[in-house]
């Protein structure tokens, strides 16, 4: 089975617990109390975006690869990451 790798999006605000979200897929968001968490939820997240747009006749978008500079934001913390996930 073909993999792909998406950009995801890491950060969290003072006071509320990891986000991640995927530049490439709109809406595809997760949560969770530690970084481990919210990257394992992503890529269920990426999964089942995925899965769903296949079953509504919809071509998934291939990760386009960029580069990315690290910007100075509001947030406590704020950095991308790469996850792998079956296509």
């Amino acid at each position: 089975m073909k993999k792909l790798q998406y950009l995801v999006r890491i950060n969290k605000d003072l006071e509320s617990d990891w986000g991640a979200s995927v530049p490439d897929l709109p809406g595809c968001v997760a949560t969770g109390k530690t970084i481990d968490a919210a990257l394992r939820r992503i890529q269920s997240a990426i999964a089942l975006h995925l899965k769903g747009m296949r079953e509504d006749g919809v071509k998934a978008p291939q990760p386009r690869h960029r580069s990315v500079t690290p910007r100075r934001t509001d947030r406590l913390v704020d950095f991308y990451a790469t996850i792998e996930v079956a296509a």
